[in-house]
Formats: structure tokens, C-alpha cells, sequence
């Protein structure tokens, strides 16, 4: 049910998503609303936004165009399918503490982008923070270290939105199944990293808004199939698996094997020298084992 509009190579550019995509959608409404489908399919698509889905984009993930282009094909081929769409956006003030505006070297220079800072490094003077020194060495005790990332997905930026071509099949979608995506903003608390849609790495007990969304995941819990997508796989993917699987594993085990994975809907973000790639694939290998399932956007749904 692709709309004649659509062309794969949409996802490469940036423009305003067209309202002809709800009128389609709505000309192809389909037989059953969402709410009537027997058998419910959630997706939930992590972070397909401009910065990094673009080459041009702040932290453009490498092979994230084609990431998008099969997903897009995935939802219009299975808009019959997918009851509710989730939605997450990263959504970053300039001052962050994964940011070169939070640090300062001891000759008083910003890190470049991709440094890693470890608790050594603050307790030697090699990296100082400039904002909330108490929280932020804590913070990276706790963690072990930071990587500085390059500015992305800055508020009321176009790098934030998502990729305008993703929009508008997600207007498709709610429009021909009545069915509202439901939209997650994460990553607005400066003092914490937000990768995965259902928790921040450290919670700030300070912003009830970084701690374990149990509401929405109860609420993807009652689907009967759970397909997960989007950028980048080594993070904000990879995260928001492993918080589902840890949150379903202590209340609801059996939701684990709902989880498939879109395996070439994603892609990990590339580092001059941590292998990610190598990473992720390691700790999917792990989920493979509790019983998520891998699957390829051509593949039926099952």
C-alpha cells in the first residue's frame, strides 16, 4: 500500500512532510481500525532523525539512508498489520554533559568530538567539568566514562526532526488505521545521557522524566509482537532492548519473545576507535539467547 507519492529517495532530503500523505492515507483506510485488530503489532523506531540518518547530519550513522529507506518499505508494506506505531526523538539542549560545552581540559580547551573521559582523567585534572562538578564526576565514576559526541538533535534545530520522508509514512499509517503514533521525547536533561526510550543511563532524581517509564512499556507489553528499529543499533537501539528485556524479564518474561528485532533497519554509530559494531552484535547475541528473534524487513510477519 505504498502511496504514489513515495520515492526511496526521499529519505535523502529535507523538506517539509507533505499533508497529501494523511488525504492518501485516509482514501486507503483500511477494512479494521487498529483498535479492532485481533492479533496487535506494535513498532517501536528509535531515534530516525535528520543528525543521524542524514551524511550531512551532526552524527550521521553510516548506512542509516538505507536503514530508513527498507524501513519505510516495512511500514507500507504492513500497514494492514501494525496497530501503533512509538515514535522516540532525542531532543538535546546545548549544555549537556555528553557535549564539549560541559568539559574543559587543563589548559582550559574543549574536548574534540569523541573523547572518552574516565573518572581518572577528572581525578587527575586531565578533563574538568565546568558545570555541576559534584554530579558530573560522580556521574562518570558511576559509568566508568563519557564519550563526547559531536552537537546533535539540538532543540528547534532541523537536525532534530525526523527524517521528513519517515514522517510521512507515519501519517500514512495513523491516518489509514486510525491509529495515533504515540511520539517519546527523551534526552532534554542535561545532567544525564538518555540512549534507550524507557530510561536515562543515570536518573536524575531531580526529573521524574529520566526515570523507568513503566507506563508506556506496560502499554507495548500487550501486544502480541513487538518490532524494534532505528538509529543508531550500537546505542539508543541497543539500550532500549536491553531496558525492555530487563523490565520484562523481572515482571513479565514471556514478553521477551514477542521482541523482533528489524536487523537491517539499523546500523551502529562508527568511532575512529571503539569498534561498536562488534559490541552491539555481541550483546544481541546475548538477547538472541533469551529469546528475542532477528528478523529482516522483507521477512512476514510472524
Amino acid at each position: 500500500m505504498t502511496p504514489t507519492l513515495y520515492a526511496p529517495t526521499d529519505v535523502k532530503k529535507f523538506y517539509t512532510p507533505r499533508s497529501q500523505f494523511i488525504t492518501e492515507g485516509m482514501k486507503n483506510r483500511t477494512k479494521l481500525t487498529a483498535h479492532e485488530d485481533k492479533r496487535k503489532i506494535a513498532l517501536l523506531n528509535v531515534d530516525a532523525q535528520w543528525d543521524f540518518v542524514s551524511p550531512s547530519g551532526g552524527l550521521p550513522v553510516p548506512g542509516a539512508v538505507a536503514d530508513i529507506q527498507r524501513l519505510i518499505g516495512f511500514i507500507y508494506r504492513n500497514v494492514n498489520d501494525i496497530t501503533s506505531i512509538f515514535n522516540s526523538m532525542d531532543n538535546h539542549p546545548i549544555f549537556a554533559i555528553f557535549f564539549a560545552t560541559w568539559w574543559r581540559d587543563r589548559n582550559g580547551n574543549p574536548p574534540e568530538p569523541f573523547t572518552a573521559i574516565t573518572y581518572a582523567d577528572i581525578k587527575s585534572g586531565a578533563w574538568k567539568p565546568i558545570i555541576d562538578p559534584l554530579w558530573s564526576t560522580e556521574y562518570v565514576k558511576k559509568l566508568g566514562l563519557i564519550i563526547i559526541w559531536p552537537p546533535h538533535c539540538l532543540n528547534g534545530t532541523p537536525g532534530q526532526s525526523l527524517v521528513p520522508a519517515l514522517s510521512e509514512a507515519l501519517m500514512f499509517h495513523a491516518a489509514a488505521r486510525g491509529s495515533q503514533t504515540t511520539y517519546i521525547t527523551k534526552g532534554t536533561n542535561p545532567r544525564t545521557e538518555h540512549y534507550g526510550i524507557f530510561a536515562a543511563e543515570v536518573p536524575d532524581p531531580k526529573d521524574i522524566s529520566t526515570q523507568l517509564n513503566t507506563t508506556v512499556l506496560d502499554i507495548i507489553a500487550k501486544h502480541d509482537l513487538i518490532y524494534v528499529a532505528g538509529e543508531a543499533k550500537s546505542h539508543c537501539v541497543l539500550q532500549t532492548m536491553n531496558q525492555m528485556l530487563n523490565y520484562f524479564g523481572a515482571k513479565q518474561p514471556d514478553a521477551i519473545k514477542k521482541i523482533r528485532f528489524l536487523i537491517d533497519c539499523t546500523s551502529s554509530v562508527k568511532h575512529p576507535d571503539i569498534d561498536f559494531e562488534a559490541i552491539a552484535n555481541a550483546e544481541i547475541d546475548k538477547m538472541v539467547q533469551k529469546g528475542i528473534v532477528l528478523v529482516n524487513s522483507t521477512d512476514p510477519i510472524r
